[in-house]
């Protein structure tokens, strides 16, 4: 089974500040043991990248591009699949929702994914199963 992996999920595991850190980090275990797919898009890695920097420095970049990336499905956002999450994203008009999250709702419906490994609550708003529940 696949299961698409937001920003907010990647932050929780590597962060052990982070107020969800310790189900993060079963949840990541447990779904690399089972064989889960974890799926994301290269908007994902980009703003993982730069919270991480921000929040952690660069060796925790590091952590995450030599341990973390590789054993993530990356699907790479095309010029179609930018414009249609841009017009989402207007359309929805909302101050909180950003366009990385626009994009990866726009790939979880173009490939039927229908479960995410997030801890931000638009995946639920937009009709999405979340794990951990």
């Amino acid at each position: 089974m696949k299961v698409f992996i937001d920003t907010s999920a990647f932050l929780a595991v590597l962060d052990k500040n982070d107020i969800n850190h310790p189900e993060a980090r079963a949840q990541w275990i447990k779904m690399l043991e089972s064989g889960e797919e974890p799926v994301c898009h290269n908007y994902i890695l980009v703003e993982t990248s730069a919270v991480i920097l921000r929040k952690l420095g660069i060796e925790a970049v590091r952590v995450f591009q030599r341990d973390v990336v590789p054993a993530v499905h990356v699907v790479w956002v095309t010029r179609e699949i930018h414009e249609a999450a841009a017009g989402a994203h207007l359309l929805a008009g909302r101050r909180k929702l950003s366009l990385v999250d626009c994009v990866s709702f726009e790939i979880m419906r173009r490939t039927g994914l229908n479960m995410a490994f997030a801890f931000d609550r638009h995946f639920q708003d937009f009709g999405y199963k979340t794990t951990p529940a």
